[in-house]
């Protein structure tokens, strides 16, 4: 069975593209408001719920993830990078899990994975500090052996690799089939090491039925995707045809 996590960053997208001066990020007419999504989403079967609250608040606030966790009915991953700012937050809110992830301000979503291997000090650190505080933490990185390897000696119990490339190639099938290999050795590598493996960024509703044949992966997280669909079919149909897809025997 392959878990699915759905990221509710998008709806946040959609919400500050309108109302991100007003006071408040809910009630009234501000819409739509990613803390009742997420409920929905997982009474349509999403396994847990992912917000990344980035440094530069551009879609999810700390008021959506707060809210949420009032009627919390699975578990909270909290995308974050590794900020003081946000290590505080995380130790003060305690989420189920972290997965931290880099941030780039002229980026429109996150692209490419940590360079744990570059910082393999920082990752031990905050690494050290969130487990010790109870927070399993997940790193967010490319399926290179390097950074798989010192995700191991940081001490991460979980990786989620980066499946941006592969979604990218879609339409070279020499390409899209070379990414899948590659993420099939470093699930395998990671599985290795010890490592719960997880794997998101661009998976869809065509490139998932190749997906879901990474055998080693514990749990997708898909968002833009399943933000895109909901638009035409309702955020529970949306979920619960990716949970589908993902196990289609199950």
């Amino acid at each position: 069975m392959i878990l699915l996590g759905v990221n509710v960053d998008h709806a946040a997208t959609v919400r500050q593209a309108r109302y991100r001066d007003e006071p408040n990020a809910h009630g009234g007419y501000v819409e739509p408001d990613p803390a009742e999504i997420s409920w929905l989403a997982e009474d349509a079967g999403a396994d847990g719920i992912t917000m990344h609250v980035r440094e530069d608040r551009r879609h999810v606030q700390t008021d959506d993830v707060e809210r949420y966790l009032e009627k919390k009915k699975t578990r909270l991953n909290l995308e974050m990078s590794w900020s003081d700012e946000m290590i505080d937050y995380a130790l003060r809110i305690k989420p189920d899990s972290v997965c931290l992830v880099p941030e780039n301000r002229r980026e429109v979503t996150t692209e490419g994975g940590l360079d744990v291997a570059g910082n393999s000090s920082k990752a031990r650190e905050v690494t050290s500090t969130l487990v010790k505080a109870g927070i399993p933490v997940s790193l967010f990185i490319d399926p290179e052996t390097s950074q798989l390897e010192a995700s191991a000696e940081a001490g991460a119990p979980w990786v989620e690799l980066h499946t941006g490339s592969f979604a990218r190639a879609w339409f070279d099938e020499e390409a899209r089939q070379r990414e899948l290999n590659v993420l099939r050795s470093g699930m395998d590598l990671g599985v290795s090491l010890g490592l719960r493996v997880n794997a998101g960024h661009g998976i869809n509703y065509v490139n998932v039925a190749e997906a879901r044949t990474l055998s080693s992966v514990f749990e997708f997280n898909i968002g833009h995707s399943i933000i895109s669909r909901a638009l035409f079919t309702g955020i529970e149909e949306a979920v619960a045809t990716m949970r589908s897809l993902l196990n289609p025997e199950s």
